[in-house]
């Protein structure tokens, strides 16, 4: 053997020594990264977990509302939403476990999700089943609320909407009633919760879902306070309606007329005036009651609209203290000066 053919001899069973260093020194990465896994880095170890590909998160609550359609279905996901729950409407059942697997990552901000799921996405509803499995699988805790209802009941509500049944095709509303029991028939089976609306009316539906979910606690009332200016015209959405204009306008006093109801000398003119003070008083135990009601009716949302000529001055000042009273009784109060800033 030549000098040459020894020297590229020997180069050869160098670069094999180094590849096999290499390749051992691989396989020991590949060993270490699964020891780290045995670790229990993303592990599902309990009902509370869930894999979330960097730790384990808090698994949010899962409800799935289905059911007949026009049975109800719209109104339990409303009444879920009213109590704070993350609704999701529609969503194709392959894609609720990655809905569950994102509110694990928020970090407790999506702690309850409730999906509504329903023929209206029939090409999915056969994943379904599959889903429900995977659920499972993860340990995730869920609940299934199913809305029925007699057929004499749904034949009148797609009646006296006159809208066609989701599945009745060319045929009659029956029709479409008869293949949607056909295709809930399983799902019906495993309902943890079913609830017959057929005599429910809309208030019934919800009193019972609050049952239900609502737990000990009184449902939450939310107001928005709204001011503005009758020359502008009412809010289409006020449920109450308030008249400042009993009230002297600061308007016409030239050292207060630049300003807003927002300003300290504005709000006391306001208030200094005969009847504003015992006004807002009585208002606010007015609003008591009316709460009171609201609740026992099933009503979350009221908007109370407090209106003056302009909604500069006198309006603004009293949504002001309007909206501090009825956040210091415990109403989640929302405050918005509709025509302020528009003379």
């Amino acid at each position: 053997m030549t000098e040459h053919e020894q020297e590229q001899e020997h180069n050869q069973q160098h670069e094999h020594e180094h590849e096999h260093e290499h390749e051992h020194e691989h396989e020991h990465e590949h060993e270490h990264d699964r020891t780290d896994r045995a670790d229990g880095a993303g592990h599902v170890s309990t009902g509370t977990t869930i894999e979330t590909g960097d730790a384990s998160a808090a698994i949010p609550e899962l409800v799935i509302i289905s059911g007949m359609s026009g049975a109800g279905r719209s109104t339990a996901a409303k009444c879920l939403e009213d109590l704070g729950w993350f609704v999701v409407d529609n969503l194709p059942p392959a894609l609720i476990p990655t809905m569950v697997e994102l509110g694990a990552r928020s970090q407790g901000n999506v702690a309850r999700i409730a999906v509504v799921v329903d023929v209206r996405g029939r090409r999915f509803f056969d994943n379904l089943r599959e889903s429900l499995a995977d659920l499972e699988a993860k340990h995730v805790t869920r609940r299934i609320v199913f809305l029925e209802s007699s057929d004499d009941a749904l034949v009148r509500r797609f009646e006296s909407v006159r809208r066609p049944h989701p599945l009745q095709g060319d045929g009659r509303i029956v029709d479409g009633i008869a293949a949607e029991r056909d295709l809930l028939r399983e799902l019906r089976g495993d309902a943890d919760l079913v609830i017959d609306t057929s005599s429910l009316n809309v208030h019934e539906l919800r009193a019972k879902m609050d049952a239900q979910f609502a737990g000990d606690e009184e449902p939450e009332l939310r107001a928005t306070v709204m001011s503005f200016g009758f020359k502008y015209g009412l809010p289409v959405d006020a449920d109450l309606v308030v008249d400042c204009r009993f009230l002297p306008n600061p308007h016409w006093v030239p050292e207060l007329r630049p300003f807003t109801g927002l300003n300290e000398e504005v709000s006391a003119y306001v208030f200094d005036q005969p009847g504003a003070k015992e006004f807002l008083n009585q208002y606010t135990e007015l609003l008591q009651l009316v709460a009171a009601g609201y609740r026992r009716e099933g009503k979350r949302y009221v908007t109370i609209a407090v209106g003056c000529t302009g909604g500069k001055h006198r309006s603004v000042a009293m949504s002001e203290k309007l909206a501090a009273r009825l956040a210091t009784e415990g109403i989640e109060t929302v405050l918005v000066h509709r025509d302020m800033g528009r003379e």
